[in-house]
């Protein structure tokens, strides 16, 4: 029987209109455009949901293929990476436990828990095995199972980590496990159908780990340059000593504890944790004397509330900060400059009155009273009624997206200058093999912050997310090297509360919606996770109230 459907080979590309035969699947409809098409695809949006190539087309709807520059597509190929390093691990190592971390240098940490160092001659040998799995092509098998059938079928196999996941985590009812071979895992997001997908890719060994690299979603066909972001390093390895510590690692000890009905306790310690961290930062800005203190971070990292804290903690001491915002150094609207598409760009540095703005810094810290611009968005253009002037020692804490590129305050002394980069990087993970993305998280928060504050709905968004993350890359990462120091704004419990202010607004989104299939995704993550429903012992200097709202006051 044939069936019409309406299809976009790529991204941006017209809509054709083809008639199929009823029951082909998606990767045998892709044979017939993949090789006119510019990179591999590993996915498809069908009618506004992602699905894998192996789906079976029974009826008339809208077709989407997806490369790595969709989230859904890179993601699937992190999983199915990550499934084909832990096969050949164990082809080359035998059964050794493996624990896959968190984002870093562009590739995933992970380390291989041996009773001695790995050495460099078994990672390569393990990159050289998932090159023959690669070569192979072989398949990348599901089954979809429940909980009960789950746990029977791992029976030993199972890892600690995934059984409390399961057992405290009640609103997952089915797990998808993909097998690869003799091996079989599972993961709670989508694969590609077979290892042949997975061309590029390297393993580094880093610090008492390896890293499992890959390409950037801008560039599908090649690796990334190599570069040591040790700052975020040294922070992801602070988190996860502290979840240890308090065993607190994954996803199933979080749900332990709150079922056990100690998520107060959950709360006062992250909170502590959080204000030890300024205080730390506070005293560093005191003994070295810096009177420039530039913050940076990509967006829903708590900026403005880890800024004002800060400020707190700095007047404890004495000192009398200026805050400043570099939103406010915009240049005048019919001066932007303009994006790919003729629109304005507000994201890249040139969008910014750096003349300007290094002109003031410069003079307050000469002690010259200085006239300080404050930018009317809906005018488009500055405004100029504050005056300022800073005594001899007075610091100015600066925050802005811009903040740690060296161009934005070039004509001020790097002498002057403290940095701070700011980033909520996911203290725990799902189970020893499936990570929280930090960009997941803070996805989740904007949507949050977005509706309470500015009544955005979740589709408007997930639909600006892309051109938010395109800046990021250009704009904040890669500067986050420059910081003196890197404040984690992750919260252990965080992702408890998240869930009861983010499930609503995302069953929500309609399935005709084209952000449908994101909102499906992250509601399927959030539901790993049992509400944290008593929000009370939450302070209002959190940096969670800046998502969630203000607690009120009695």
């Amino acid at each position: 029987m044939k069936i019409t459907i309406e299809l976009q080979p790529q991204i941006g590309a017209e809509i054709l209109t083809v008639e199929i035969e009823a029951g082909i699947t998606l990767e045998r409809l892709l044979s017939e455009y993949q090789a006119g098409l510019p990179y591999r695809v590993m996915a498809a949006s069908v009618n506004n949901r992602v699905e894998e190539l192996t789906f079976a087309i029974n009826a008339p709807c809208e077709v989407k293929f997806l490369d790595m520059r969709s989230n859904a597509a890179d993601r699937m190929y992190q999983r199915s990476l990550c499934l084909t390093y832990l096969k050949a691990i164990r082809d080359v190592l035998g059964k050794v436990d493996t624990d896959i971390y968190n984002s870093l240098n562009r590739g995933l940490y992970t380390e291989i828990n041996t009773e001695r160092p790995v050495t460099d001659e078994e990672i390569k040998n393990i990159e050289q095995r998932m090159g023959k799995l690669v070569e192979a092509d072989l398949p990348i098998r599901k089954m979809l199972l429940n909980r009960e059938g789950l746990l029977k079928y791992f029976e030993a196999e199972l890892s600690e980590e995934k059984r409390e996941l399961l057992r405290y985590a009640p609103d997952i009812h089915y797990i998808a496990v993909y097998e690869l071979e003799d091996y079989r895992n599972y993961f709670y997001g989508q694969m590609v159908p077979s290892t042949g997908y997975l061309r590029y890719f390297e393993l580094h060994r880093y610090e008492d780990g390896i890293l499992l690299r890959y390409p950037h979603p801008a560039f599908p066909d090649t690796l990334p340059p190599y570069v040591n972001d040790a700052n975020l390093f040294a922070a992801f390895e602070e988190g996860r000593r502290i979840g240890q510590l308090f065993h607190l690692s994954f996803a199933g000890d979080l749900n332990r504890e709150i079922e056990k009905g100690k998520a107060g306790e959950l709360i006062l310690i992250s909170e502590r944790l959080h204000a030890a961290k300024i205080h730390h930062i506070a005293d560093m800005i005191e003994k070295l004397n810096k009177r420039i203190v530039l913050i940076a971070g990509p967006s829903s990292s708590g900026k403005t509330t880890f800024s004002k804290r800060l400020i707190a903690e700095m007047k404890e001491r004495g000192s009398e900060p200026l805050y400043l915002g570099t939103d406010d150094y915009f240049v005048e609207r019919n001066e932007s400059p303009k994006d790919e598409h003729g629109e304005n760009d507000y994201e890249g540095i040139d969008a910014i009155d750096l003349k300007l703005f290094n002109s003031n810094i410069n003079d307050l810290l000469a002690g010259k009273e200085t006239i300080l611009p404050t930018y009317d968005f809906l005018a488009g253009k500055k405004v100029y009624h504050r005056r300022a002037k800073l005594g001899a020692a007075q610091p100015i804490v600066i925050e802005g997206i811009h903040a740690l590129n060296s161009l934005m305050s070039d004509q001020v002394s790097d002498d002057e200058k403290f940095k701070v980069y700011i980033s909520p990087l996911t203290q725990i993970n799902l189970d020893d093999h499936n990570r929280i993305p930090t960009t997941d998280v803070r996805l989740i928060r904007r949507i949050i912050r977005d509706n309470r504050t500015r009544g955005n709905s979740v589709t408007t968004t997930i639909k600006s997310w892309p051109k938010v993350r395109r800046g990021e890359d250009v704009n904040i990462f890669p500067y986050n090297g420059e910081a003196d120091v890197v404040f984690n704004s992750a919260l252990i419990y965080e992702l408890s509360v998240l869930r009861l202010h983010c499930e609503t607004l995302l069953a929500d989104v309609r399935p005709e919606d084209p952000q449908y299939g994101d909102a499906v995704r992250l509601l399927d993550f959030l539901r790993f996770f049992r509400p944290l429903e008593n929000e009370d012992e939450i302070p209002n200097d959190s940096i969670l109230r800046e998502f969630i709202g203000l607690r009120p006051q009695d």
